[in-house]
């Protein structure tokens, strides 16, 4: 989410680093929810209202960069582009390291980042602070969209977040989630049948991977055929504010009240389930007899409103990021297609290898040591998530794409209490069209040309993978 600056003059004065409060430079922007800054104004130079270093408290300091090591800012095109050789040399240099650049504790080993998941001094609370970061202009209009992220998920701690998560529990299970195996394999034969001739030459991110996940959630979620345009049109301009690709005004104010109209819409299809209960998420939830006791309606649309967002987003990057590490390893490929048992797991090595998430953001609740470095409480952490499964400590020849490593244990759906709830579905849907693609479409292949990646700190996303089918 960027958080417009106003035309005053840059200052340089050190904030503490997790404060989450956007600060207005002469340089540009800062998103206290992605944690995404404005680029520094030459290569290696901090922002200027970001502090060179922890305040001096007594504490120990991070060590001087090693000869050799140069930190990099994550959103430069070549970084952006292909990150992992330069996350290695900073796991390498440091796998706990104070980014002056990023006003942040840049984690990137796996032991460090799973000792950030299991500890409680690690906050996702990170929405409270950001009406104070708010231009007036926009206050009026951010003020209610700020309210409906902060009954996300995914922005809160527990208890809050066990008892938010608790009523969704059982129907994002696996075993219920399979109900709509049937659904999501026809669906993805019906689709490929009109948009991936064999032989035609076409883009599988928007020929596939974007529409079908589309489709499942909407059907999932119960949003009908008929409304589907304009409740997807409101999920990417949230994913816009989410993501920090509302850099203009005009656009911010658009993405505000998109979140503003899916929550209303939301809320409308609620209230017409409990009149007419249908065969979908929402009916099913409600049944549960939940809402209204241990969980709000209010609260309840606010979560759906995530699980809109989510879903599309995370799947649509797997499907694509599997399909191209595949294609770009013909062993691999020719080990799937002779074994279809292995499309399960090609589909975990793409998490591990070039998952749709790089890193999730906290902050610290309160002091706690991390490695040995002492991180106070409001300083922001980035959980690297791609530099941790490709950490060599945890998994052998981290860089190699291979289907048959046979480990789950990587952290592309996170771990513990805020492990993904949607995966069950995620696979589900990725699952089905990798299988149908490798084993129905012998001729696919990458056609040449350099790949265009969104410009995200948060996600892996391709803009386009032209492929031939």
């Amino acid at each position: 989410m960027t958080v417009l600056t106003t035309n005053t003059p840059a200052t340089t004065k050190d904030t503490p680093a997790g404060t989450g409060a956007a600060t207005a430079t002469a340089t540009g922007l800062v998103c206290p929810v992605t944690g995404r800054t404005a680029p520094p104004a030459a290569p290696g130079a901090a922002s200027p209202s970001a502090p060179s270093a922890p305040p001096a408290t007594g504490r120990d300091r991070p060590p001087a960069p090693a000869a050799g090591f140069t930190e990099r800012y994550l959103l430069d095109p070549a970084v952006n582009a292909d990150p992992y050789g330069y996350l290695s040399s900073l796991r390498d240099h440091d796998p706990v390291y104070w980014s002056a650049m990023h006003r942040a504790w840049l984690v990137t080993g796996h032991a460090q980042l799973m000792h950030c998941l299991r500890d409680p001094a690690v906050s996702a609370e990170r929405v409270r602070p950001l009406m104070d970061a708010v231009p007036e202009g926009a206050r009026e209009d951010a003020e209610r969209a700020f309210a409906i992220l902060s009954r996300w998920m995914v922005f809160n701690d527990a208890p809050q977040h066990r008892r938010l998560r608790q009523v969704f529990q059982e129907q994002f299970a696996a075993r219920a989630i399979g109900r709509y195996r049937a659904f999501v394999e026809r669906a993805t034969r019906a689709m490929l049948a009109r948009r991936a001739v064999p032989g035609r030459l076409g883009d599988l991110v928007a020929d596939i991977a974007r529409p079908l996940p589309a489709l499942v959630f909407a059907r999932w979620l119960g949003v009908p055929q008929a409304h589907g345009p304009s409740f997807w049109y409101w999920n990417a301009r949230v994913g816009d504010l989410v993501l920090g690709a509302a850099q203009e005004e005009r656009e911010y104010r658009t993405s505000l009240q998109s979140l503003v109209n899916l929550d209303d819409y939301l809320a409308d299809l609620v209230g017409q389930r409990r009149a007419d209960p249908k065969d979908d998420l929402i009916s099913a939830v409600l049944a549960g007899g939940q809402i209204g006791k241990s969980v709000s309606e209010e609260e309840f649309v606010g979560m759906l409103t995530q699980m809109a967002f989510a879903g599309g987003e995370t799947t649509s990057n797997l499907i694509v990021n599997t399909v191209l590490a595949l294609l770009e390893h013909p062993d691999e490929l020719a080990a799937v297609r002779e074994d279809p048992q292995l499309v399960s797991m090609a589909v975990e090595e793409a998490m591990r290898f070039d998952g749709p998430s790089k890193m999730s953001i906290r902050t610290a609740a309160r002091d706690f040591d991390l490695d040995g470095r002492s991180v106070r409480a409001e300083d922001r952490l980035f959980l690297v998530t791609a530099a941790a499964n490709r950490d060599p400590a945890r998994f052998p020849d981290p860089d190699l794409f291979s289907v048959r490593r046979g480990s789950a244990s990587h952290l592309g759906f996170g771990f513990g209490a805020h492990f993904c709830i949607g995966a069950a579905l995620a696979r589900l849907v990725a699952g089905a069209v990798v299988d149908v693609l490798v084993r129905e479409y012998p001729g696919l292949e990458l056609l040449p040309g350099q790949h265009a990646w969104q410009p995200s700190l948060l996600n892996r996303a391709l803009t386009a993978l032209p492929v031939r089918y």
